[in-house]
């Protein structure tokens, strides 16, 4: 069996779906998979974090293993997985 992915979400999202959190393992391949995952536990938030195209949305980040990754990243077992919101403002 595969360790599930260990994806750290933002404050930001966990704010917009309350009963979200921070932290949550899914059973993923890829990004496009946790994107699945996290649509499957709180819909919406997939249309937060991608576009139709489909891609990661400009303003949003993800990292794996602290490199920078799109949906078609491959995730090893257990990998650690960060989604951040850009921060704007002057």
């Amino acid at each position: 069996m595969r360790a599930p992915a260990v994806v750290r979400l933002p404050l930001l999202l966990t704010t917009l779906f309350p009963d979200a959190e921070r932290v949550v393992r899914i059973e993923a391949r890829t990004v496009d998979d946790v994107m699945n995952g996290l649509e499957a536990r709180w819909p919406g938030m997939r249309d937060r974090l991608c576009d139709t195209t489909p891609a990661i949305r400009r303003h949003v980040n993800v990292f794996v293993e602290g490199r920078r990754a799109r949906l078609d990243t491959p995730l090893a077992p257990g990998a650690d997985v960060y989604v951040l919101t850009a921060v704007s403002g002057g």
